[in-house]
């Protein structure tokens, strides 16, 4: 091994394409790390929602005598102690009251709430407040939200001059090409099926906590969420400061898979915090959490046609989503869920029509995939009973119409960004798809495509210090997915730091620059180059020092991943920095950002920046007499241009699917007939445990450095959970000759299409021979 190969295999040891160590993830493991609701504070007043046992209610009156009157009380506030017009926010529409308005619209949804010196005390005294309500009709589902005759979710005057303000559709999305009329003269089979995605809700470890203090003449917030940034500007809004005088402290969340994005309840607490002058502090349980974030359900009905070879020649996708009471970012998830639905694939004609269906239900959030794994459920279904229709393997049907790299696949977007037909056919690979299980198990395979950010802006800053050491600052949340290792992982790589002289700070609106977000998958994209950026400035500046130190010209000199060559020898940029700095000492400081515009002409504000796109391959036994379905081997191939630490790749893939299988198996809300969740919390919502887990579970990533991210990166924490849920289905038909069409696949849904009877007949794939 030559000098050049022993300092490549040094930079390995910890750099970008090692898998090192995860940056704070012992104190994660031990119980150190300090999240929102660790943080001690003696002086908070603790926090208590009061809500009613009822999906919809008019309030008549609120007493709150009892409760006021209750030693250490020192507020209980309602909807007449905040201005008139209530207060409302939303990320995308102003919908959403700071406390019920007059009305609550989901079962949950807080009417007043108690302050008081301790926990105990705000319990107590939400129990004394006492809400005088009548209980209203309420929609909770696609049909009755749908019916004509259907109560409106919300006011129209909420919805000033939108022409759907009669109906409780919040918007309807039409996206599409080709003519489907004339296309489906081409099909020799046309395949037609609806298929049913259920509520269910993000279960993150950590609880959401919300803390707020008046801070000068401004304010604090302290929140276990995703945007930091974005939360800034909605409490400034609201409370009409500027945002120099909104602090908001986010530490790293406790997973939050994009139910922790928006802001819930800081605009409240931030309203109790002026009202006191003190800090105030809400931690929800794990039953309120329900009661606030939520993945979309969905209603897909899917029309495809092929010719006799497999060739797709159109596909007509109408979808309904169960949104909520209020828009929050529903609606988003919606469009981009279903921009992209026809899938990874070359079709002629397409038609997509989704709709945003207002119900009173808990508001819908962001959730891992956004929209997408609905969609996939249904077209990826779809899918596969067409291969058995055709009589075509599933696995070769897919390679039959992916697309190749670089071919465009939808019209005026980013065109197919990797080689996705090799995730398939190592997938195939990885279960032996060509051997049949010779236990009889069934086999089922699949494939997800999710479109990246279509906007995006991200600063960093990196300071280089006298020693050698580094600082990144990075507006990013680092919520489990590993940002701060790769950050590191960058910075140590580019400017010659071992990894453990790096410390990345974030999560504090007054500390770090602006990120835009952390959601899409972005942060190794955008903040990455943005971080990558930064380092590159602090080489040009090192190189101008290392000129000047060797009164040599600046061309005459090259910094490449924490080396300085000159043309005689190679040092380390540490070694010209000490010498450089000089007796003063100081630091070299670098800008990084990164931006990607938006296009107000894209159905979606923009194109894609990349896609994930993923393939699951599964193996399942199930039990004829129970019903259960057991995963015996699960597969994921995903695309991810390059892996940058590829033991977080194979750890955000394989915990992707698992929550993948959370829904593809057991988990979904139960609601009663007045809309009233029946199943809050850990002992009634069951989710995979190490008992659930796959028999064998493998993961494997194709690279091939074509993503736009640092060293050809692109972002990959949600496409393993996409195809999940279609590729077990189909392995559940090719062990017992049915399909289900509904989620969860629990035993009892199961086992009654394993055992039909005239009651509940099982309905064939919808097939018309052409």
């Amino acid at each position: 091994m030559n000098a050049e190969d022993e300092r490549e295999a040094a930079r390995r040891g910890s750099g970008v394409g090692a898998s090192a160590p995860r940056v704070g993830g012992l104190e994660r493991v031990t119980g150190r790390q300090e999240y929102v609701a660790d943080i001690p504070h003696a002086d908070a007043l603790r926090v208590k929602l009061v809500t009613v046992d009822a999906a919809r209610a008019r309030l008549k009156a609120i007493d709150t005598s009892s409760a006021t009157a209750l030693p250490g009380v020192r507020l209980v506030m309602t909807a007449e102690d905040l201005p008139h017009p209530m207060p409302r926010f939303g990320p995308q529409r102003r919908d959403r009251p700071v406390l019920a308005d007059r009305e609550t619209k989901y079962h949950g949804e807080p009417v007043a709430a108690v302050a008081a010196e301790t926990l105990d005390a705000a319990e107590e005294a939400a129990a004394l407040v006492r809400v005088d309500y009548e209980e209203l009709p309420a929609v909770h589902t696609i049909a009755g939200a749908l019916a004509p005759d259907a109560p409106l979710v919300q006011d129209p005057s909420l919805r000033p001059g939108d022409p759907l303000a009669d109906r409780n559709v919040l918007r309807e999305h039409r996206f599409g090409w080709g003519d489907v009329g004339a296309a489906e003269a081409d099909a020799n089979v046309v395949v037609e099926g609806t298929y049913r995605f259920p509520m269910v809700t993000q279960f993150a470890i950590e609880p959401h906590a919300f803390m707020a203090a008046p801070l000068g003449d401004g304010i604090a917030i302290w929140s276990s969420i995703q945007h930091p940034y974005w939360l800034q500007r909605v409490i400034a809004d609201l409370l009409e400061l500027p945002l120099s005088k909104v602090r908001v402290f986010a530490p790293d969340p406790g997973g939050a898979f994009g139910g922790k994005q928006h802001a819930k309840y800081e605009p409240l607490l931030a309203f109790m915090a002026r009202k006191t002058g003190r800090l105030v502090r809400l931690v929800l349980t794990l039953e309120e959490t329900f009661q606030a974030v939520r993945r979309g359900a969905a209603d897909v009905r899917v029309r495809a046609g092929f010719r006799r070879d497999g060739t797709l020649v159109f596909r007509d996708i109408e979808a309904n989503y169960l949104i909520g009471a209020y828009a929050d970012i529903a609606d988003r998830t919606v469009a981009k869920g279903s921009y992209t639905s026809n899938g990874p694939y070359r079709v002629p004609a397409v038609r997509i029509v989704a709709r945003s269906v207002l119900s009173h239900t808990v508001p819908s959030t962001a959730f891992r995939g956004f929209g997408n794994p609905q969609q996939i459920w249904a077209v990826e279904s779809n899918m596969n009973e067409a291969a058995r229709l055709l009589e075509i393997d599933p696995l070769e049907l897919r390679l039959r119409n992916l697309p190749r790299p670089g071919e465009a696949f939808i019209p005026h977007e980013t065109p197919a960004d990797g080689d996705w037909a090799m995730a398939v056919r190592r997938a195939g690979e990885l279960i032996g798809w060509q051997q049949r299980s010779a236990d009889g198990n069934g086999r089922g395979i699949a494939v997800g495509l999710k479109s990246g950010p279509t906007t995006g802006l991200s600063y960093s800053t990196v300071r280089l210090l006298a020693d050698g050491s580094v600082v990144v600052y990075a507006g990013t949340s680092d919520m489990g997915q590993g940002a701060r290792t790769i950050f590191a992982q960058i910075a140590a790589d580019e400017l010659g730091a071992p990894l453990e002289w790096v410390t990345v700070v974030m999560g504090d609106t007054a500390v770090v620059p602006y990120d835009q977000q952390t959601s899409a998958s972005r942060s190794s994209v955008l903040m990455g180059n943005a971080v990558l950026g930064a380092c590159r400035d602090i080489q040009a500046k090192i190189r101008a020092m290392a000129a000047r130190l060797e009164e040599v010209l600046e061309s005459e000199v090259t910094v490449d991943r924490g080396e300085v060559h000159l043309a005689d020898r190679i040092l380390p940029v540490r070694d010209v920095l000490v010498r450089g700095l000089g007796r003063l000492g100081g630091e070299v400081i670098g800008v990084g950002e990164a931006r990607k515009e938006a296009d107000p002409e894209h159905p979606l504000g923009g194109t894609s920046a990349f896609y994930e796109f993923s393939c699951t391959a599964v193996e399942v036994d199930v039990d004829r007499e129970t019903g259960d379905v057991a995963v015996m081997r699960h597969i994921t191939v995903s695309d991810v241009g390059k892996a940058l630490n590829p033991l977080q790749v194979r750890g955000q893939d394989e915990g992707a699917a698992v929550m993948g299988l959370g829904h593809t198996l057991m988990e979904h809300y139960i609601l009663d007939e007045a809309g009233r969740i029946r199943n809050l919390g850990a002992i009634d919502y069951r989710i995979p445990t190490s008992m659930d887990l796959p028999g064998r579970m493998e993961s494997d990533a194709i690279e091939n450095a074509d993503g736009p991210g640092p060293y050809g990166a692109k972002g990959m924490s949600e496409g393993a959970l996409l195809p999940v849920a279609p590729a077990v289905a189909a392995a559940v038909f090719d062990a017992t000759g049915v399909a289900v069409r509904e989620l969860p696949l629990s035993p009892e849904r199961v086992w009654k299409a394993l055992h039909p009877s005239p009651a509940r007949p099982i309905a064939p794939a919808e097939a018309t021979p052409r």
